[in-house]
């Protein structure tokens, strides 16, 4: 499913789910560079970490993470000062062909798709062809959208669209599989056969908050051909992908006959690939998106280079700090989310497809980056990467660890907090395993729970502190996770 911004509670539930490894870490023959960047290279290699650190354990290297995921494939790409410093990719396209990744290696791009989305509605508004405050309504010409009582009269614009402040349904996409009959955009629209979602509509009035919806980005991609007159992938490839330089990117679903070769294939936590080895994706403006960390990385070095000034090659600088600014929302911008750490700003997105996660981060000042892919189903993998490239490089505020001393708690305190837990809409649960206490993430890997004291407690895939609530007799009521708090069910 195409997603990418996670609530606290969603952040919990998300599975920390696995892929196929053949337990073989392999590095594909690429392009060498200066002794200084090799080492800055193996560097990163031996610096994943977690956002939180266990005192006196080293860090964890990329060869053991990959064998821990059961990791098949990692494509990355570092940018620095403004350039593409090292590419390069570990382990498998496809484990059973033993097709190593390469730089050329294309990715499903998941959510990512909706970065290079919004830059293309917002080259359309810079040439005045559509305005980013005026009711959808006006671009749509092949489908019209049906506002109802919910909406409350207010008209949803392409702002909200883009930022995910529209209160619309449907949040991300399954996709298809390749002997499916694929949906047209207005049955998916619709919610009709074969489409595998419900219709696109209103949950609540616009403009109120950011709540991450993919069918909103795909009412974008009808605005797109609307608008133009072009299918949207013909569209998006010259008036986007290609002045951008991402000469093997591309949205056309399915992908050309031509390209097969550099697909790399999906795999589940099972081991198994995903079947006919990726899915198709309609939606191509939310999750349809093909290509690889070197031609993400030319976006994310534009848009820096756009901030500062030294380039436009597809939009000016006013279009492009509109772009990056929080509408409504903290860090919801248009297709992209701002990251201020402390002072220092990030702009960021990530992306998850069947069988396939990945993620990019780029400063607003500095020219630092780093893009992630995988044919993997797990985000904590890219995490850690991004946060060793972080370490390696000396990102500003970025990434700075907390340092946890562990203790181990007797079995008559562990049960005590084991049973069902509420947070939001989502049901969590807490298991005693051998091993200690785990948190059941709603897949075959829960998340080990480990203490600081009797109740602070932290895992290394989720950020933040961490607390057991008790009442005035000691009996735990729930838990607090940030700003959150779960309730105790049993």
């Amino acid at each position: 499913m195409s997603t990418y911004r996670i609530s606290a509670a969603k952040m919990i539930l998300t599975a920390v789910l696995s892929c196929s490894f053949l337990f073989a870490f392999t590095q594909s023959k690429m392009e060498s560079y200066s002794a200084e960047v090799e080492a800055r290279i193996k560097e990163v290699e031996n610096n994943l970490g977690s956002w939180v650190e266990l005192a006196g354990v080293p860090k964890w290297t990329l060869a053991e993470r990959m064998k821990f995921y059961h990791c098949n494939g990692v494509s990355i790409a570092v940018i620095k000062d403004y350039k593409i410093q090292w590419a390069r990719g570990f382990g498998f396209a496809d484990s059973a062909d033993v097709r190593p990744v390469t730089t050329s290696t294309l990715f499903l791009a998941g959510s990512n798709s909706k970065s290079l989305n919004a830059v293309g509605l917002l080259k359309l508004a810079q040439d005045g062809k559509v305005d980013l405050y005026t009711d959808i309504n006006q671009y749509l010409k092949t489908w019209k959208f049906p506002y109802d009582s919910l909406s409350k009269g207010k008209k949803i614009t392409i702002a909200n669209l883009l930022s995910h402040t529209g209160g619309l349904t449907v949040h991300g996409f399954p996709g298809y599989e390749t002997t499916d009959t694929i949906p047209t955009i207005t049955e998916i629209l619709n919610g009709e056969r074969p489409a595998n979602t419900p219709a696109i509509r209103s949950m609540y009035e616009p403009g109120l908050k950011s709540e991450y919806s993919g069918g909103g980005i795909t009412i974008s991609q009808l605005i797109v051909q609307d608008v133009t007159g072009q299918p949207y992938d013909v569209w998006m490839g010259e008036h986007v992908l290609k002045p951008l330089g991402m000469d093997l990117s591309s949205y056309t679903q399915p992908p050309p006959a031509a390209r097969q070769s550099l697909l790399a294939t999906g795999y589940y936590n099972d081991g198994k690939p995903v079947k006919g080895k990726y899915h198709i994706y309609p939606e191509m403006a939310a999750a349809g998106l093909w290509t690889n960390a070197t031609d993400l990385a030319k976006y994310v070095i534009e848009t820096e280079l756009v901030l500062q000034g030294e380039s436009a090659k597809v939009l000016d600088r006013k279009m492009t700090e509109l772009r990056l600014t929080p509408y409504i929302d903290k860090e919801a911008a248009f297709g992209v989310f701002i990251n201020n750490k402390d002072g220092v700003k990030y702009f960021t997105h990530g992306g998850v497809d069947e069988g396939f996660v990945s993620q990019y981060v780029g400063s607003f000042e500095g020219g630092n980056g780093v893009v992630v892919m995988t044919n993997t189903y797990n985000t904590s993998m890219f995490d850690e990467i991004i946060n060793s490239v972080a370490k390696v490089y000396e990102w500003k505020n970025y990434y700075i660890p907390k340092v946890e001393n562990e203790i181990k708690l007797p079995e008559s305190v562990l049960k005590t907090y084991v049973g069902k837990y509420k947070i939001g809409d989502d049901t969590l649960s807490v298991l005693l395993q051998p091993g200690g206490l785990y948190m059941d993430v709603g897949s075959d890997h829960p998340w080990k729970m480990r203490f600081s004291d009797t109740t602070h407690w932290f895992v290394f895939e989720h950020n933040g502190a961490k607390n057991f609530l008790t009442d005035a007799s000691g009996k735990v009521t729930g838990f607090t996770i940030n700003d959150k708090t779960a309730q105790k069910l049993d």
